[in-house]
C-alpha cells in the first residue's frame, strides 16, 4: 500500500472529483435559487428575505435528523454477528438513555454503543457511558458523501473526544468509523483492493472497519498523565468485529492521550499510532469549554 495511505488518519478520503462536483452543483444551485418556486419576488427581494438560507437549513436539518439508514446498517451488522454466534444478543437502548445500543457478548460482558455521524459537529460531544457497561464504544457513520473523512476523523478524535474524555473523566474504550458508504464509488476504500478482505452482510459487500483504541483509564495531569491504551484483545466487542470482518493490524490505530497542566488550565496532546508508527500528533492543546 502506498506510504501516503499508510500514514493517513483514515485510509479513505474525499475524492477530488466528488468535491468538484459538489462545489459546482452548490454554485449552480445558488445562482438558480431566485428562479425556483413560486415566491413571486424580484432577485434582490428574494435574497433579502433569507428564503434560500432557511430552505438550506431545513434540508440540512432533515438529513441530520434522519437515522433510519444508520439504524438499518447497525441492525444488519449486529444481526449478522448474532447469526454467527459471535454475539449472544443486542437491543436498542431506551429513549431516555444517552447511548443507542447494548450488545451482550459470549463472555457475558455488555458493550454499550453510541452511534454518531461524521464526528466534526457538536453532537460528537454528547455521550454518556452507562453504569451497566463493561465496554463503551462510539460508532461513527457519516452518511454525507461530500464530507472529508480525514478531516472528520481527526476533528472527532482530537478536537472533541480526547477533550471530553479528559475534562469529563469518562472512559471511551474505542471508536469505530464504518458505514454503508465505505467502499462505494462515492467513498472508495483501499481495503477493497484485496477481495479476501471484503465481507458480504446481507445485500452489502463491506470492507473492514477502521478501529481506534483509546486509553484504558482517564488521563489525569497529576496522577495519570499518559495512560496505557487498550490492546485489541481487551475490548471484546471490537475484537469480535476485528476477527469477523477480516481486519488486520493496519485497521487498528492507538489513540494515545497525554494530559498536562498548562498554567491553571488542563491541556492534552493526542497521538495516533498505527502498527507501531506514529501517523499524526497534535500540539499540547488547552481544553476550552463554553462558560
Amino acid at each position: 500500500m502506498p506510504r501516503e495511505k499508510q500514514q493517513a488518519v483514515i485510509p479513505c478520503r474525499l475524492e477530488p472529483a466528488v468535491k468538484l462536483q459538489v462545489d459546482e452543483f452548490a454554485d449552480a444551485l445558488q445562482q438558480a435559487a431566485p428562479t425556483i418556486g413560486h415566491h413571486g419576488l424580484r432577485e434582490e427581494e428574494f435574497w433579502r428575505t433569507g428564503i434560500f438560507r432557511a430552505a438550506v437549513e431545513k434540508i440540512r436539518g432533515t438529513f441530520s435528523a434522519t437515522t433510519s439508514d444508520k439504524q438499518a446498517f447497525v441492525g444488519d451488522v449486529l444481526d449478522w454477528l448474532q447469526s454467527g454466534n459471535r454475539i449472544t444478543g443486542w437491543a436498542r437502548a431506551g429513549t431516555n438513555d444517552r447511548h443507542d445500543y447494548e450488545v451482550t457478548l459470549p463472555s457475558g460482558r455488555v458493550c454499550a454503543i453510541e452511534a454518531k455521524g461524521c464526528l466534526d459537529g457538536n453532537n460528537t460531544n454528547i455521550f454518556q457511558r452507562p453504569a451497566n457497561a463493561d465496554e463503551f464504544v462510539i460508532w461513527s457513520m457519516c452518511q454525507n458523501p461530500g464530507a472529508d473523512p480525514r478531516h472528520n476523523a481527526w476533528s472527532g478524535i482530537h478536537t472533541r473526544l480526547s477533550a471530553e474524555v479528559v475534562y469529563r473523566r469518562e472512559v471511551v474504550d474505542a471508536l469505530i468509523i464504518w458505514d454503508e458508504l465505505c467502499g462505494t464509488l462515492g467513498r472508495p476504500c483501499p481495503k477493497r483492493e484485496c477481495r479476501e478482505r471484503s465481507t458480504r452482510i446481507g445485500k452489502r459487500i463491506v470492507p473492514p472497519p477502521c478501529i481506534y483504541l483509546f486509553p484504558r483509564t482517564v488521563p489525569d495531569p497529576r496522577n495519570n498523565p499518559t495512560p496505557v491504551v487498550h490492546g485489541i484483545g481487551e475490548v471484546e466487542f471490537v475484537k469480535t468485529m476485528y476477527d469477523a470482518l477480516a481486519c488486520d493490524a493496519g485497521d487498528v490505530t492507538e489513540v494515545r492521550i497525554e494530559a498536562q497542566m498548562k498554567g491553571a488550565s488542563i491541556a492534552r496532546k493526542t497521538t495516533l499510532v498505527r502498527d507501531g508508527a506514529e501517523i499524526r500528533a497534535s500540539a499540547l492543546s488547552v481544553i476550552k469549554r463554553a462558560r
